[in-house]
């Protein structure tokens, strides 16, 4: 890892410390705004409480940037440790960082990304597949044929790796010969090596499930995808009714949503998402993204 990486795990990381308190995405954002604005720091691991005074800080979150920086010789522990597990990190300023996420996500974009498994399934086409964990026969077959057909048709799927339709669309890719990627909620050190899969995490790769976590990590599964698509979801809660709601706000990918006739399918339609039938599935790249969403109108 170059300089710059460092800097960013040292401000983003807890380092296997629960006591410690990295940076908040939020004021990443800001010290990476209030960095390029005065154009005077190369790398923030070699910041001094001074060029923080100077960026606008007080002398106490000066002194907190600092301390989080000079943490090196426990970054270098935690990153050994990892690296024994297969867990290797992807900072937001390292060349393996998904494009996409940076594109769509900008500067909210997690400042690390712990990963384990096969890496170069990030520079191949993707799809994303959201869906709730209690699926409806309709549901499921649909999950299913959206695996079949990203496998088939050369894509990575990505989803998150939940009960419900994520597991039912990555075990269709994966006994179909595809790859797939899993955006996890839960410990990345935990998950197995396996053939043509990558797991992800937002968090650092010892940290264990929350339901925050498996909300926030939604973003990155729709942000990563060329489109996603929706299995199921149920009107005005869950996390994959969430997850749409805010890729339709915020635009990660063009969403589409299996046409069930559900109050959740037909209140995403009337926000901006496409519907779609599993008869569709046959040519993924003739999919056209979505009109433009009510939230913005």
């Amino acid at each position: 890892m170059n300089g710059r990486e460092r800097g960013f795990l040292l401000l983003t990381s807890s380092l296997g410390n629960p006591d410690r308190k990295p940076l908040t995405v939020a004021q990443l954002r800001t010290l990476n705004h209030r960095v390029r604005q005065a154009e005077q720091i190369d790398q923030l691991r070699d910041v001094t409480p001074q060029d923080l005074l100077q960026l606008g800080y007080d002398a106490t979150n000066a002194r907190r940037i600092v301390d989080l920086l000079e943490q090196e010789e426990q970054l270098s522990w935690y990153v050994s440790e990892g690296n024994k597990q297969g867990c290797v990190p992807i900072t937001r300023v390292s060349d393996t960082y998904p494009v996409r996420l940076r594109e769509r996500m900008g500067l909210d974009a997690p400042g690390c990304l712990w990963a384990k498994g096969d890496l170069s399934l990030l520079d191949q086409p993707m799809i994303s597949l959201v869906g709730s964990r209690e699926l409806r026969p309709l549901s499921e077959a649909f999950a299913a044929e959206v695996g079949r057909q990203a496998a088939l048709q050369g894509y990575v799927l990505v989803s998150g790796n939940a009960k419900g339709a994520d597991s039912v669309a990555q075990n269709s890719a994966l006994a179909h010969g595809g790859k797939v990627i899993s955006v996890v909620a839960d410990a990345l050190q935990d998950q197995p090596q396996q053939t043509n899969v990558l797991y992800l995490s937002e968090m650092d790769y010892d940290v264990g499930f929350s339901a925050a976590r498996a909300l926030s990590r939604n973003r990155t599964i729709h942000a990563l995808g060329s489109l996603t698509l929706v299995a199921q979801c149920t009107l005005g809660k869950g996390g994959s009714w969430d997850g749409s709601v805010k890729n339709l706000k915020y635009g990660y990918s063009p969403l589409f949503v299996l046409d069930d006739g559900s109050e959740g399918a037909e209140a995403l339609i009337q926000m901006g998402a496409e519907p779609v039938l599993g008869s569709q599935l046959e040519d993924l790249s003739a999919l056209k993204p979505f009109t433009k969403s009510l939230i913005d109108q």
